[in-house]
């Protein structure tokens, strides 16, 4: 396994990472995910291990806990041998504090979690989305709080905007609290809207990505192909609605690419799928799901070898997408190269 640093800290993480949405899966989305049960997530997290993937990936929303309780009891009796990525901001019911990153729900939140995995500290914390109704000194204040108190190790965030970052880094800058060091974004072949505003950042600011459904929502495992209906197992009829909408013509496209370059290297799809994000700037882990072991064996194929300069750029063209102001061509940091010299 490739173990990368995570952002601008000190924490190496390995290049593929485990998301437990799949662990006690319920309702439509995560229902479609996955549902494995304490026993099934076990056998995944050995299997994990095994290849050196050491950190899992949650989140309190998922399934209304139950996927940070499974993880929990996956891992009993092996906490130092893992690292624990968890989120929190989004509702978790509907009284008027069950929602956001107020200091009350922070600290409330955090305890909770803790329980649930059976652990006294989250290696990172990550906020699940900005809460515009709690001022940014009040968010980090307190997260400065849980990290003194040993309860949380990093911090980071998800689904911000880049303005978003900014304020809360330079609200850290001020005041010598705790900086955001990883930024768990969604980012695939069919959806690479971070490369315009949060990549620059990242690399500016030393926010590590942390991949989430880099298989586009499921449309890069494979099944779907050019001329052929969505494939009646695929959860992408429960799934689709809560993603962004992929053109087909765009999707087939890159398909077609992907399965030229599967027949030159013996991978399949996904595996190179993955893999292109692994060749990405600002890349910490991509975020790899499973419902089985099989699925999982197949992911952490991806790891291991590497596309050439020609296949790279392939797939650079085939999903390549125009940006809008100030992003399109002649604006954009490309236009003014004078401007904006290469980093060195």
């Amino acid at each position: 396994m490739d173990y990368r640093r995570l952002g601008a800290s000190g924490l190496m993480v390995p290049a593929l990472s485990f998301g437990a949405g799949t662990f006690g899966g319920a309702g439509p989305l995560f229902g479609a995910w996955g549902t494995s049960d304490a026993t099934e997530a076990r056998r995944l997290v050995d299997i994990c291990l095994e290849a050196g993937v050491n950190l899992f990936d949650t989140a309190d929303v998922y399934s209304g806990g139950a996927s940070e309780q499974v993880l929990g009891e996956a891992i009993k009796g092996r906490r130092d041998a893992v690292l624990i990525s968890t989120k929190l901001g989004l509702p978790m019911g509907e009284g008027a504090n069950d929602y956001g990153t107020s200091r009350s729900r922070l600290i409330t939140s955090v305890e909770a979690a803790l329980k649930r995995m059976g652990t006294d500290y989250i290696d990172l914390l990550q906020l699940h989305a900005f809460d515009a109704g709690t001022p940014v000194e009040e968010v980090l204040s307190t997260l400065d709080q849980l990290v003194r108190a040993g309860k949380i190790r990093q911090i980071g965030v998800s689904n911000f905007s880049g303005w978003q970052i900014m304020k809360s880094l330079a609200a850290s800058e001020k005041h010598g609290w705790p900086r955001y060091v990883a930024n768990q974004v969604y980012y695939s072949l069919t959806g690479r809207d971070y490369e315009w505003d949060l990549m620059p950042l990242g690399r500016d600011q030393g926010l590590g990505a942390m991949v989430w459904s880099p298989l586009g929502w499921g449309r890069l495992t494979g099944k779907i192909r050019r001329g052929s209906p969505l494939p009646e197992q695929s959860r992408l009829h429960e799934t689709a609605a809560f993603g962004p909408p992929v053109d087909d013509e765009r999707l087939y496209r890159i398909v077609d690419v992907l399965d030229e370059i599967a027949n030159e290297t013996g991978k399949i799809v996904p595996q190179i799928a993955l893999n292109w994000l692994l060749t990405r700037p600002t890349v910490s882990s991509v975020i790899i799901g499973a419902r089985n072991e099989e699925q999982l064996r197949q992911n952490l194929g991806a790891i291991g070898w590497t596309l050439d300069a020609d296949q790279i750029a392939r797939l650079d063209k085939a999903s390549a997408t125009e940006a809008s102001y100030p992003h399109f061509p002649y604006y954009r940091q490309e236009g003014f190269a004078r401007l904006n010299p290469p980093a060195v």
